[in-house]
């Protein structure tokens, strides 16, 4: 999220555009990641040359280092803009960037789109530009189908689509806003087959493969914790961040 990000955005639409004119571009499906800082002009030309914006959760983990360098007022209202985008007829996808903004783990994601709040508990998009819980999994399923060039097999529970669904802990439309986060797969379905089951459908349950990354939590602690505040008893180890401020890290519980 450099203060240069959308003229980045700028510079690579001026190639795109003048590519466009030998070459219909609009087929190709491509994208932009994050846009956080995505100006108004900017959606239109992306829009006009049919590409799409793939938008993650880094700021659940970096809001008040956006306030710190951009200033509380207005900074992080809505940024990213997911509302804006898809008024303008762009395809929207949500998503983890897993291991590099965050964990694999989808809950946050959908949290933070709903909730507007970061992992701090400071609010960073106004109640307007967030999403309900039907749009925010929208997003993270039939939006993103878009982005792999899958719509036609994936994204929607419907005759012809393939048959990958989770059953929930919990439902996602109905329980507190902040209960989101604790909400965790207890059946995972792939291509039809059963991948992975718990409590009622642990009996289901396939060997499991070996935890990759190598170092995710879920390998000392055995799954995602969720609680909050979490009963596991675990040490951070204090970093200095850029911005001056004393940071830890370690787990990835996020509390």
């Amino acid at each position: 999220m450099h203060a240069t990000y959308d003229e980045s955005i700028d510079r690579f639409l001026s190639i795109i555009e003048r590519i466009h004119r030998d070459t219909p571009v609009d087929r190709l499906g491509w994208f932009f990641d994050h846009a956080e800082t995505v100006t108004d002009r900017n959606i239109d030309r992306i829009a006009a040359l049919g590409g799409g914006v793939a938008v993650q959760h880094r700021m659940a983990f970096q809001g008040e280092y956006f306030i710190r360098r951009y200033g509380a007022a207005g900074a992080v209202a809505n940024k990213p803009p997911i509302k804006k985008l898809l008024a303008a007829g762009l395809p929207v996808g949500a998503g983890t960037d897993g291991t590099r903004v965050a964990s694999y783990h989808p809950w946050t994601c959908l949290w933070w789109m709903v909730t507007g709040k970061t992992v701090g508990g400071t609010p960073t998009t106004a109640a307007a530009d967030r999403l309900s819980r039907e749009d925010a999994l929208r997003r993270m399923t039939q939006g993103s189908a878009w982005f792999s060039g899958e719509s036609d097999v994936k994204g929607t529970l419907s005759p012809g689509q393939l048959a990958d669904l989770a059953v929930l802990s919990k439902d996602l439309i109905y329980v507190e806003p902040d209960a989101i986060r604790g909400i965790e797969s207890v059946l995972t379905v792939l291509g039809g087959n059963v991948v992975y089951g718990a409590e009622e459908f642990a009996s289901l349950s396939p060997d499991l493969p070996p935890v990759s990354p190598d170092w995710s939590p879920v390998k000392a602690y055995g799954g995602y914790d969720n609680s909050v505040p979490s009963p596991l008893k675990h040490e951070h180890t204090p970093v200095m961040a850029a911005d001056g401020r004393v940071w830890e890290s370690g787990c990835g519980c996020s509390f």
